[in-house]
């Protein structure tokens, strides 16, 4: 009897931080009615907790907008709901995109030099331009608390021209800034130690990673692959994921690795439910979720309060009958559950 409670309060203590003090004061008492208070409590724990967990990701919308933008969609974050939404625009194949002052935009990509704003359901192109033209393997990201956006890379002419360069938009101009030392086209762009960072390329195929400070890009450790194709994210204790992409110095492998830079190591913490690449991730309220290309799949990765991944699951598919041709890149941004519908 006293193993099986055993087990059970080691099963419950990762739902709590107050069940160490719990756990170790437990077999201290001296009745059994004591013991089956503390079970009752620690269970009580356990569901609220789970019950929490759920409201909020059931709260969670995300507006998924692919290449073609007959093909956009809300997505629910526990996956119960999956709603077409509508949005007045040109194609938005390979373009970058960030929030400026709260709203979204869009550079580059077809048309090269573009800067587009989604106001409400319509996305207007500004008068103002991109300094260089970014065709595709560009990257952006929002800086100096959503005030600016800093865009990156890419390449121009398709990919016979490839970009080391960078500029900053904070909304109606747009200025160069320091340039990298390598080029990281379809390499992303995210913050590491609060701090712009990319990692590999395709092109070149490298392992090199970068991070940009108000002197210039400094190296980080080399990513164990020549990756590229990947998904970066920022956590809130200042380290980097990286989920998926292609090795290219394993013949273009597809992968499967969540790898995580803390305190400049990089170290693999977990494993996609498929090898998956050219998608988008967004990180929300503890949960990265993360739309796949290659597989279609919608993935979610759970993380408890120290940030520690716990767990990955599949809560949906991409829509329509071609969704490879269609969600490559596809752009990410948290909003309410009626946008545009």
């Amino acid at each position: 009897m006293r193993c099986l409670v055993n087990q059970l309060l080691r099963q419950l203590f990762v739902w709590s931080k107050n069940v160490k003090l719990i756990y170790l004061s437990f077999f201290k008492l001296k009745t059994a009615v004591q013991q089956l208070k503390i079970l009752l409590f620690l269970q009580q724990l356990t569901f609220h907790d789970n019950f929490t967990n759920e409201k909020i990701r059931s709260d969670v919308f995300i507006l998924v907008i692919a290449r073609h933008v007959d093909e956009i969609y809300l997505q629910s974050g526990d996956g119960s709901s999956k709603i077409s939404a509508t949005i007045n625009a040109p194609d938005t194949a390979h373009g970058a995109h960030a929030l400026v002052n709260g709203k979204l935009h869009f550079f580059g990509g077809g048309n090269s030099k573009k800067i587009a704003r989604l106001d409400d359901c319509t996305l207007n192109e500004l008068t103002v331009r991109l300094n260089k033209e970014r065709y595709r393997g560009h990257a952006a990201l929002s800086i100096e608390n959503g005030k600016k956006a800093l865009i990156c890379f890419g390449s121009q002419n398709g990919f016979s021209r490839k970009l080391k360069t960078c500029e900053i938009f904070d909304g109606s101009t747009t200025v160069s800034t320091f340039a990298s030392v390598w080029t990281h086209t379809l390499g992303g762009l995210w913050l590491y130690k609060n701090l712009p960072t990319s990692v590999g390329s395709i092109i070149f195929a490298h392992q090199k990673a970068e991070t940009l400070s108000a002197t210039g890009w400094t190296s980080l450790p080399d990513h164990p692959k020549r990756i590229s194709g990947h998904s970066l994210v920022a956590l809130e204790n200042q380290s980097l994921l990286l989920i998926g992409g292609v090795d290219m110095g394993n013949n273009g492998a597809d992968q499967s690795g969540i790898w995580q830079l803390k305190d400049d190591n990089w170290n693999q913490i977990g494993e996609l439910l498929q090898a998956d690449y050219y998608g988008s991730a967004i990180y929300i309220g503890r949960s990265i979720y993360y739309f796949g290309y290659l597989s279609g799949a919608i993935k979610r990765l759970d993380f408890n309060e120290a940030e520690e991944l716990q767990s990955v699951s599949k809560i949906g598919n991409n829509p329509g009958d071609n969704p490879l041709d269609i969600f490559y890149l596809p752009v990410l941004f948290q909003t309410v559950s009626n946008y545009c519908i």
